[in-house]
């Protein structure tokens, strides 16, 4: 009887359709206050995030949004020989990665690259991606005393271990220098060195660059460069690390307007352990250049991803 009854006082209570819709609200109400308090919580830590990352950029922002800056400009403390340039002399270009070998992931150790430059003795060489660290021994200094050269550096941008940059070695006195920035970003800073030297055969123009990896940046700069007045003032040379990786347009226009090349006369100098691309060119205005060739040796094929390039340019008497 009393499970009869059970059932009869069940049946007596009818379902009440708006309970069931209040219920029904309520379920609804607290999965949305539960994904709208995780979708806050989420939101909120996004947003403390990318506040973090703006304080972060803006500790750091002065350094890498600096422009390219002449940094060092001396001579040596005992300069090599007369001084004099005559009308044929060695032009070299070389990238040494930083100091940081082959594979990029040894600790910078500038000496494998200082050997290399002391085998080619060129006359005028122009060094791409040089580091010079906050701390230690600055290796454009020992370059510069060691060698007995003058030397020219341009920072394109610091970073935690020091400038970054391009310099010009030389063992003429530089008599005049200037930086041209040649950034079309923030991110890819680039610049050109533009250094003269005179002697009683006449003056010679040289201007040392590292040009974009992005074609059409690349293009952009090489135009920029083609006005340079040490480019239109008598015999000059545009020597450096042009990431030409084939005949692209900016390629191109340095041929059409500088000293003709084919691009199978180019020695490839990248990568270095078994060079494939002649990234690194040396064109030259008003001047002949009589041999090219790149700096194979076993010493080379360590201290750097690339090889460095090296002519013999013959100058055009003026007038």
């Amino acid at each position: 009887m009393k499970a009869a009854d059970r059932r009869e006082k069940r049946q007596s209570v009818p379902a009440d359709p708006s309970a069931r819709e209040s219920a029904s609200a309520l379920a609804r109400r607290t999965r949305e206050r539960v994904s709208s308090g995780t979708r806050s919580v989420a939101l909120e830590s996004v947003a403390r995030l990318r506040d973090f990352q703006r304080q972060a950029r803006g500790a750091i922002q002065p350094e890498m949004d600096s422009v390219p800056y002449l940094s060092l400009v001396r001579a040596p403390v005992l300069p090599m020989g007369s001084g004099a340039m005559g009308r044929e002399i060695t032009i070299a270009s070389y990238n040494v990665h930083r100091w940081t070998g082959l594979n990029g992931r040894a600790r910078p150790d500038p000496t494998r690259a200082t050997a290399v430059i002391s085998e080619i003795a060129a006359d005028v060489i122009a060094l791409q991606e040089v580091l010079r660290p906050t701390d230690g021994p600055d290796p454009l200094d020992e370059l510069c005393d060691g060698l007995g050269f003058h030397l020219a550096f341009a920072a394109t941008r610091r970073h935690r271990r020091g400038e970054l940059g391009n310099a010009i070695l030389s063992r003429y006195p530089i008599t005049s220098i200037s930086v041209l920035d040649i950034s079309y970003s923030r991110i890819e800073r680039r610049v050109a060195l533009a250094a003269r030297f005179e002697a009683p055969a006449g003056g010679l123009g040289v201007v040392a660059t590292h040009l974009s990896l992005v074609d059409r940046t690349r293009h952009r700069q090489v135009q920029q460069l083609l006005e340079h007045p040490q480019l239109n003032a008598g015999p000059s040379v545009l020597i450096g690390d042009m990431n030409a990786w084939r005949k692209c347009k900016a390629a191109q226009d340095l041929e059409e307007s500088l000293t003709q090349h084919n691009n199978f006369d180019w020695p490839a100098t990248f990568p270095a352990a078994r060079p494939l691309l002649a990234l690194d060119r040396i064109y030259a205005r008003k001047a002949d250049v009589v041999a090219i060739e790149a700096h194979d040796t076993s010493a080379s094929r360590r201290a750097s991803d690339h090889l460095p390039v090296v002519a013999r340019i013959e100058i055009e008497k003026e007038g």
